[in-house]
């Protein structure tokens, strides 16, 4: 169902990194969030020459100009879910033709807390890039000036952010005007070099320090949301190298998140962690001592989490497809036996007494349309349990964090890249 946005303070978030609770603090001891700190170091080589594209495709972050034409051929027709997907897009508030952008200098985000800024940021960035959707789907510039007041409103102002949380709300913010602004440099002659300039700047100042910082043993929902943000921020920047350090990340990270068999009695304990005893890795897996396929880092925390992580993960595969490069393949069993192991329970089936105790809490938000269109819609897998799931959530909306109105932009869309 379509959610909308809703100004609300942080600390009524749950709470989204790892603390030392008592379950964990004789297991592991987990550095402090990055706060706008400098960039992470340098994780190796560059990878082979082609695991970034020579020349960068755009728009090419997280949606394709073939994809955006054919959603604009469904709406025309009237056909669904599109043509009600995009009526709750534009009956929402981030496609008022009057939203106000609310930047600030300092976004200070604390665990369960923050200033107001926090949401204002992230809202303003999902307000972009739903008003660059707009303007693709109708035409009309009006939506386009919109999506570059907003982005250049922040760009103006925007320093720095800082506190615990600086890290995680980067990347919700950052993957949203990644795509906003692919979408409308790619096609606007509107925007301005000089204003293209300073939105540039703001990314690399503002946001990539944080989201290419280290978090090895902080939930993987977080290095997952901060990679996602990095390589479409690569994708819109043209930068090469960043592209390639997202790439390594997703290829360290989603095997070490959703459980396959073939990796052997345990997971595969996160990259660059201290994290790697049975007793260590239970306790990172919310207590779960049962492995088995599809099964994530964060499966007993609450769905909530996997959700943003199955999102991420396919955002993350959907990006560098769409500039030649097929993460989707390298992992599709594992992404496929997860999204079916967790529709299956958000849809109701009983969880038996291995799994967290026999209690799941299912709060998956509209997470499984950008994967279960690849993997279902381009590789032809099948993937019942997944597409019931999308079907009873649409039209998807927006969960008000970094995921956004994909059942219009992928639902049935195996578009090329």
């Amino acid at each position: 169902m379509h959610r909308q946005p809703r100004v609300r303070a942080l600390s009524r978030r749950p709470r989204l990194r790892r603390r030392a609770a008592a379950v964990l603090a004789p297991l592991l001891l987990l550095g402090a969030a990055a706060c706008g700190g400098p960039p992470a170091p340098d994780r190796g080589p560059v990878p082979p020459s082609g695991a970034a594209p020579a020349h960068f495709r755009h728009p090419g972050v997280l949606v394709g100009g073939a994809q955006l034409s054919a959603v604009r051929r469904h709406v025309a027709a009237g056909e669904e879910p599109w043509a009600s997907a995009y009526r709750a897009m534009r009956t929402s508030p981030y496609a008022a033709p009057d939203y106000v952008p609310h930047p600030a200098e300092t976004v200070a985000c604390a665990s369960n807390a923050g200033t107001e800024a926090c949401v204002a940021e992230r809202e303003d960035a999902l307000a972009a890039y739903t008003q660059a959707l707009m303007w693709s789907v109708t035409g009309e510039r009006a939506y386009a000036a919109k999506s570059v007041q907003i982005m250049d409103a922040w760009a103006r102002v925007i320093k720095e952010h800082t506190r615990d949380d600086a890290d995680l709300q980067t990347a919700w913010a950052g993957s949203s005007w990644a795509r906003a602004a692919d979408i409308v440099h790619a096609g606007y002659p509107g925007w301005g070099a000089p204003a293209v300039q300073r939105f540039k700047w703001m990314l690399r100042k503002a946001y990539l320090p944080a989201v290419t910082a280290a978090v090895p043993d902080y939930n993987g929902n977080w290095e997952l949301a901060m990679t996602d943000a990095a390589i479409g921020m690569a994708v819109f920047l043209e930068d090469r190298r960043l592209f390639e350090q997202s790439v390594r990340r997703y290829r360290a990270r989603v095997p070490a998140y959703f459980y396959l068999a073939s990796d052997g009695a345990l997971p595969k304990p996160p990259p660059g962690g201290t994290i790697r005893t049975a007793d260590q890795l239970a306790a990172y897996w919310f207590g779960q001592r049962t492995y088995r396929d599809g099964l994530g880092q964060e499966t007993c925390r609450n769905f909530m989490h996997i959700g943003y992580s199955l999102a991420a993960t396919a955002h993350i595969a959907e990006t560098a497809w769409h500039q030649g490069v097929d993460l989707y393949r390298e992992e599709a069993p594992r992404i496929a036996a997860a999204l079916e192991f967790h529709a299956r329970y958000q849809l109701g089936a009983t969880a038996p007494s291995w799994l967290c105790g026999g209690k799941v809490e299912r709060t998956m938000g509209p997470d499984v349309e950008v994967a279960l269109n690849h993997l279902q819609g381009r590789m032809g897998m099948r993937l019942p349990q997944t597409e019931r799931l999308a079907a009873g959530q649409r039209p998807g909306g927006t969960d008000g964090l970094f995921v956004a109105w994909e059942t219009l932009t992928h639902a049935r869309n195996p578009t090329p890249a």
